[in-house]
């Protein structure tokens, strides 16, 4: 077996967001379109987004929610009707104007004036405008409630500056909307749709989250409440990795959304919108990462065993592969986690130890080598990508066990590297959220510290609104930080705001944000 150590040129610790793109890059998941903000997802990548679609749709379905689809274009009126809602999204929106191209005469092409629409069209930036018509249309009577969707689709806000998997132009999501007869009817989906978040990305992404509700001034254009999961990443700051918000009457009213109910009064519903991203990719990436590249749970990996016969271009290699064929079928009647076992036997051309490495930087859970000599004795080398080297020897952590062993011990194989991520990360997480911080110059002086990834601070707050947030929120952003949310079990309130001096009425998490 090769010893050579094939490291990413670029370690976490001396630049983090350059070792993200090369990880990236390393793992093979993503490129650049030609298109500023846009990306190609590649097979590993859209892999990984398809095993998350998967979970997240079979949860989504579980809570009664049905799949639509709704128009990439919507008429620019839908916004108009709905200032604060078209405030929030007026610069990242995306719009068309014209309907053809003609020649220009000197070889290119440019819109044709006589082809410009009646009414622009925005290109998708979120849907609530859109899919309220279609609720307006079909809510007549309280017996239409609640009315449940959820649409996964393609979203178009033109950022400046773009990081792949993060913040892009064009990204994918799903997006559900819901309407209900009363607002508490809407805020307990607004609070299930959270807890889906949360189960998912604990349970799934192995992504350790803190659920809780948003500030004032980080609302969802229109929203009476937003909430959010926050994940840590490994240099300290925060990720939005998803959110839900109730509505309110707001685009009920603005889309005419109404209902007769029992006693024939004619009533608004109250909406939810809730939503996540390939966002959560970059997540996993932030939080699994090391410096040999990716690590993918075993539950979104697309494969989640991978088999390399060391094959030679002899006549030997035939036997072998039949050997690996059997593994491959054995290890795929198991189960982990309530699913067959996914596993791939890569006869791609090359040498094992250099495609070890290849699967080792896209962070395949587990990795399996075979040669003449492991066939022979009946074994194979196993070893685990959460656990890659030896702490010993340096050397990597393989494991030389009986094929038979390796198929009956697989499931709780990757049942463990599944657990084992997440307790890392949370362990990672819970170590560097401080709390004690009394005032606003302990909060400057713990971000302005020789720390080089600092983490979270949690401060008391007395919920400032109006003017009062405003200039909390300009303090943190002239030292680059932001509110998070209010975890929702943080201990209660017993203290001054650090902020205004008034008395707290909660606790709420401060960080440096993605």
């Amino acid at each position: 077996m090769s010893q050579i150590r094939h490291a990413l040129n670029i370690k976490r610790e001396d630049d983090f967001a350059a070792w993200y793109q090369e990880v990236i890059t390393a793992a093979d998941m993503a490129e650049e379109s030609g298109v500023r903000g846009c990306m190609v997802i590649k097979p590993w990548g859209y892999g990984i987004w398809e095993r998350i679609q998967r979970l997240m749709d079979d949860r989504i379905k579980a809570a009664g929610v049905q799949n639509c689809y709704f128009p990439i274009f919507i008429p620019l009126r839908n916004f108009e009707r709905e200032a604060e809602h078209v405030e929030g999204f007026a610069k990242e929106m995306a719009v068309v104007t014209h309907h053809r191209l003609i020649s220009d005469g000197k070889g290119g092409l440019i819109p044709d004036p006589e082809a410009k629409l009646e009414e622009p069209l925005v290109v998708r930036p979120t849907s609530e405008t859109i899919i309220g018509d279609a609720m307006a249309r079909w809510v007549q009577s309280w017996r239409d409630l609640p009315l449940l969707t959820n649409q996964w689709a393609n979203v178009v806000r033109w950022e400046m500056r773009t990081r792949m998997f993060l913040r892009t132009t064009e990204f994918l999501w799903q997006e559900g909307h819901t309407a209900h007869l009363d607002r508490a009817d809407a805020l307990s989906e607004t609070h299930r749709a959270l807890e889906m978040y949360r189960a998912c990305a604990e349970e799934d992404l192995a992504l350790p989250v803190i659920a809780g509700e948003k500030p004032e001034n980080e609302r969802f254009p229109g929203a009476v409440e937003t909430w959010s999961i926050e994940a840590m990443m490994q240099d300290g700051k925060a990720l939005q990795a998803g959110t839900s918000h109730y509505l309110g009457t707001n685009f009920a009213h603005a889309a005419g959304i109404k209902y007769q109910d029992r006693e024939g009064t004619e009533q608004y519903c109250h909406t939810t919108s809730w939503g996540v991203s390939t966002r959560m990719i970059g997540g996993v990436i932030m939080t699994h990462g090391d410096d040999d590249g990716l690590r993918v749970p075993p539950r979104i990996a697309p494969h989640q065993v991978v088999i390399l016969p060391m094959l030679r271009e002899t006549p030997e290699d035939e036997a072998l592969l039949a050997y690996c064929e059997e593994l491959r079928a054995g290890l795929a009647s198991q189960s982990a986690m309530g699913e067959p076992v996914r596993v791939l036997l890569d006869k791609s051309p090359g040498k094992a130890a250099g495609k070890r490495w290849d699967w080792v930087r896209k962070g395949a859970p587990v990795i399996i080598e075979v040669g003449p000599r492991d066939m022979a004795e009946g074994k194979v080398a196993q070893i685990r990508r959460d656990r890659l080297w030896n702490p010993d020897n340096g050397k990597p952590a393989f494991a030389f066990i009986a094929r038979e062993d390796a198929i009956g011990s697989i499931g709780t194989l990757l049942t463990d590297i599944q657990q084992s991520l997440f307790d890392e990360a949370r362990e990672r997480r819970d170590a560097n959220i401080t709390r004690g911080v009394n005032s606003l110059a302990e909060v400057e002086a713990f971000f302005s510290g020789s720390a080089k990834f600092p983490g979270w601070v949690e401060v008391q707050w007395s919920k400032p609104t109006g003017a009062a947030l405003e200039k909390v929120v300009e303090t943190l952003k002239g030292m680059k930080l932001t509110i998070r949310n209010v975890p929702r079990d943080a201990a209660p309130a017993n203290g001054t705001c650090v902020f205004t001096g008034e008395p707290a009425v909660e606790r709420i998490l401060v960080a440096r944000a993605y």
